[in-house]
């Protein structure tokens, strides 16, 4: 199937899918004339990028994990155990990022808390709000 259905059956945009090719995550024939052909083996590879996008992966993790992946038609899951060390130290990686979140989320309570009630005495307090 070419580029345009392609697109249509996996829901994703045709620049997206040129930047899968970029980054070596789909690798499409081509026809004599240049056209991308792809085949329902890259809908599930599609199918599977857009799974491991979704559990906070990027491209270049992505490229390496994939083709030891095996889609069962429910989930991914790795082909092998070998694979376990490098989806652990992302888990660990996204673990740290909420960890990083959380805390960030803990101070901006902190300083909502500490905001000065309305109808304070000092005109001024609110200035800053409004000189951006």
């Amino acid at each position: 199937m070419r580029m345009g259905e392609f697109s249509r059956r996996t829901g994703v945009s045709q620049r997206l899918l040129r930047y899968y090719e970029e980054q070596g995550l789909l690798r499409p024939s081509r026809r004599p004339s240049g056209y991308r052909e792809f085949t329902e083996e890259d809908v599930a590879t599609v199918r599977g990028i857009r799974v491991l996008l979704g559990a906070g992966l990027n491209t270049a993790t992505i490229a390496e994990l994939l083709p030891c992946m095996v889609d069962g038609g429910q989930i991914l899951a790795p082909g092998c155990p070998g694979l376990l060390p490098d989806l652990n130290r992302e888990r660990d990686r996204i673990d740290e990022a909420v960890a990083g979140l959380l805390a960030a989320r803990s101070t901006l309570d902190a300083v909502i808390a500490a905001t000065v009630p309305a109808g304070t005495d000092e005109p001024d307090t609110c200035y800053a709000a409004g000189s951006a």
